[in-house]
């Protein structure tokens, strides 16, 4: 009896002995991150049959086992992904915020300041000084437009370098798993119930770092080995093998860097959009926000640029000449050539460029073209409609979206694809080409006086002039008195005729026609079929007193160093609805990408806190369940030391009956 009570004692001890054990880990690992905590599961030893009864023969240690929720582990893993995607977001949003604030701050003012000062030419269109203020506005607004891309290429770059330290971290992990998965193997024998704990606490803890740059899902199989699977399900490891993740080049745009998947017998592209965490976060921003940002940008330096020199291509400069551009010309050869970007896999040669035909029409996404064969198929991603190109010309092929794609040279093969980025570098190589302050064309070539005789509301107005040298020549010499007369003829219908005045009667007609009440009448100077200088346009109601006493306007050479005319024009297209479709001004179209952008960021800071509360909720449940608690262990620690030393006194209380047996027997 006194052997059972001792051997009872003894093993009481030693559980309590592997209890204190037990408790003191958790004690000293309450700071430990990613630690779960342990409990010793103690048995009752079975009882030994003496006198018709089970007598009890003590305890034993079954297992030492984590106090591990799977569910709030899982739960807490998905809210780490998504809390590092909302993050990352957020603080890159905020990033390019600021950026965007202050550099179309920048813009703003240099567009408002150019402008000024070619009010102030419009004033005194004389003054040197005033052009070469004009002229230094021009190349600080380009340098604005240069400086914002620049900081937007720096973004980019950035981001690059941060998604390639992502990958190199997510391959390091995947190579610590396949180790730590290796030593489970090893250390797991199926035959006992033990597990290496603090292995597998440190491999969670690696799949919960894994989360934060990417999804994660794992399965474990019956020998405790895990094979985990991030985004939409593709293996980074299998078992005790990791594979790695690395960055290729992107195709068609280099800098565009995509994720590949790498493992002994090959390598597979990783769908970004489907990663999730921060690494996808990451992709999104280089290839939506911060691309959608720089679009924004580019197509407004191209609409200032085109504006300005369409302006400027309709006066004539001090030396009446036609004004040159002030800007890059956004149809310059290596402006459209940039603007296609070919596939690397395509088999076929072709050279391919943009030509922008109407800047309002541009849209900011890309397209992609692909040849089927017979035919380039233009794709919109935007809404995915798909469009048959039709050549207008060999090798031109116009779209509904202000722009022709144009190849150059070489012939397609099937399933070429290109890359089509409309705006692309007009930001970027935006530079001020006139260097002569008195290359400003402040002076209109031509004018339109109406008679004095005129009674209607009746207007006649010179657009689209293309060439004002020669506007002004075929007013000024050949037709020093081009007239253009209107009456209504029959109720609602007006006749018109374009002649030369100063010929005796009957002039010889240079253009004729009728036109509808409410519609407007446009003519081409100089008339077919030489090529038009000019256009006239006659509108409004001038009803004339019948075939005898038509309205009248007379159009005459305008050139002067004191006309500001062209000046005004350019002047007025400050206010001018370009952009949109023809519905917003420069200063709008700047402030509305800007608010776009500081929308985004706003919206990204609100996803960034709940996610962070989420996590936290997530987090909190999963540690009520596995963190430690040291005033329970403090509570555990003393129980199991009364418990050691009540065991103690068992097996004292033994070796005196054992002692008091033998002596009662010599």
């Amino acid at each position: 009896m006194s052997i059972n009570l001792y051997q009872t004692g003894v093993s009481g001890l030693l559980s309590a002995q592997q209890q204190l054990a037990t408790t003191g880990h958790n004690i000293a690992n309450v700071n430990t991150e990613g630690y779960t905590r342990q409990r010793t599961e103690q048995g009752a030893a079975v009882g030994n049959f003496n006198g018709g009864n089970f007598v009890g023969s003590g305890t034993y240690v079954q297992d030492i086992t984590r106090l591990y929720d799977q569910f709030s582990y899982k739960e807490q893993l998905l809210n780490k992904s998504n809390l590092g995607n909302a993050d990352s977001i957020s603080l890159d949003l905020n990033q390019l915020n600021e950026i965007m604030s202050f550099s179309s701050e920048a813009i703003g003012g240099s567009i408002d300041r150019f402008y000024q000062a070619v009010n102030g030419i419009a004033d005194n269109p004389n003054d040197i000084g005033l052009r070469n203020i004009a002229l230094s506005q021009a190349n600080v607004l380009a340098k604005d437009f240069n400086s914002l891309n620049q900081n937007l290429d720096q973004l980019e770059k950035s981001t690059n370098g941060e998604i390639e330290q992502m990958a190199s971290k997510i391959s390091q992990i995947s190579l610590d798993l396949a180790k730590i998965n290796e030593q489970i193997l090893q250390n797991k024998d199926l035959n006992l119930t033990g597990q290496p704990n603090d292995l597998l606490d440190k491999r969670d803890q690696l799949v919960n770092q894994l989360g934060e740059y990417t999804s994660v899902s794992t399965i474990e199989d019956t020998h405790g080995v895990m094979t985990v699977m991030i985004g939409n399900g593709a293996t980074l490891v299998a078992g005790i093998t990791p594979l790695t993740v690395s960055v290729e080049a992107g195709n068609p745009d280099p800098l565009q860097t995509r994720l590949q998947l790498n493992s002994r017998n090959g390598k597979v592209a990783l769908d970004a959009t489907k990663l999730g965490g921060a690494i996808a976060a990451k992709i999104e921003y280089r290839d939506e926000h911060v691309a959608k940002a720089r679009s924004e940008l580019n197509r407004l330096a191209m609409a200032v640029s085109q504006t300005l020199n369409q302006s400027q291509a309709k006066g004539l400069d001090l030396n009446a000449k036609q004004g040159l551009d002030i800007f890059t010309d956004i149809n310059a050869t290596n402006l459209q050539n940039s603007r296609v970007l070919a596939s690397s896999k395509n088999s076929g040669n072709v050279e391919a460029g943009i030509t922008i035909t109407d800047v309002s029409l541009v849209p900011t996404n890309e397209f992609t073209i692909k040849y089927d064969g017979t035919d380039y198929i233009m794709t919109n991603p935007r809404d995915g409609s798909t469009t048959t190109l039709v050549a207008s010309s060999p090798g031109v092929y116009p779209t509904d979206y202000g722009f022709e794609f144009k190849v150059n040279s070489g012939t397609p093969i099937a399933d070429d694809s290109f890359t089509l980025r409309p705006t692309e570098n007009s930001a970027a190589l935006m530079q001020v080409t006139l260097t002569d302050p008195k290359g400003i064309a402040a002076s209109s070539a031509i004018e339109v006086e109406a008679d004095d005789n005129n009674i209607s509301n009746g207007a006649v107005s010179i657009i689209n002039v293309t060439d004002p040298e020669v506007a002004r020549s075929f007013t000024q010499g050949t037709n020093a008195n081009l007239t253009v007369d209107v009456y209504e003829s029959a109720p609602g219908t007006f006749n018109y005729r374009v002649y030369d005045a100063a010929n005796p009667p009957p002039a010889a007609t240079l253009a004729s026609g009728s036109f509808a009440a409410g519609a407007t009448a446009v003519i081409d100077m100089p008339p077919s079929p030489a090529t038009a200088a000019f256009q006239i346009e006659i509108a409004g109601s001038p009803v004339g007193q019948g075939a005898l006493a038509r309205e009248k306007f007379t159009v005459s050479d305008a050139f002067g160093s004191g006309n500001a005319s062209n000046a005004s024009q350019m002047a007025a297209t400050q206010e001018q609805q370009i952009l949109g479709g023809g519905k917003q001004t420069f200063s709008q179209a700047l402030a509305t990408s800007t608010a776009e952008v500081g929308s985004s960021a706003s919206s990204a800071e609100l996803v960034a806190n709940t996610a962070q509360a989420l996590f936290t909720q997530a987090y909190n449940r999963n540690q009520s369940k596995s963190g430690v608690n040291l005033d329970e262990e403090a509570a555990n620690l003393l129980k199991y030391q009364q418990a050691y030393q009540a065991s103690s006194q068992i097996i004292s209380v033994a070796n005196t009956i054992f002692d008091t047996l033998l002596a009662a027997t010599r």
